[in-house]
């Protein structure tokens, strides 16, 4: 499997310690998400219809 290519939210804070969340949208069938500051922590897993449903409820 490839490997996810992270990119940092436009959404997320520019100074330590704030809320960072990284999206790579890369592979086709998922949408990964994690936190930036937690770079070896969990990534959740998303179909892309999944995580087009999360960002309209924003």
């Amino acid at each position: 499997m490839p490997a996810f290519e992270f990119v940092k939210s436009s959404y997320s804070g520019g100074n330590a310690g704030q809320e960072c969340v990284e999206v790579a949208r890369n592979i086709t069938s998922t949408v990964a998400v994690r936190d930036s500051k937690d770079l070896h922590g969990p990534i959740l897993r998303l179909n892309p219809t999944a995580w087009t449903t999360f960002t309209r409820e924003l």
